[in-house]
């Protein structure tokens, strides 16, 4: 019972995704011509199309944290020029 259930499941050759991915997303393939193109199931294309964004919306998360922290840095250097002069000389 539980052996037909697995039998659907095959492993894809990493190359095959990358490729399906640039044809989805570069030029803009539809799901399914990808999907009879390189045999396999839509849902599967679907679900790294998925990955792949959630992945970038993290990446967009951390640069934007980092971008946060270095205007922090930035703005406290400013800081620290305008008081430099506005000091009194002499």
């Amino acid at each position: 019972m539980g052996d037909s259930v697995m039998s659907n499941f095959r492993v894809i050759d990493p190359e095959i995704k990358t490729q399906v991915l640039e044809d989805v997303r570069s030029s803009g393939m539809k799901v399914s011509e990808a999907a009879v193109k390189y045999g396999v199931d839509p849902r599967t294309i679907y679900g790294w199309l998925k990955k792949c964004v959630a992945g970038s919306e993290r990446n967009l998360i951390l640069e934007n944290n980092r971008f946060k922290k270095e205007n922090e840095q930035l703005y406290n250097l400013l800081g620290r020029a305008m008081v430099e002069l506005k000091r009194p000389k002499g």
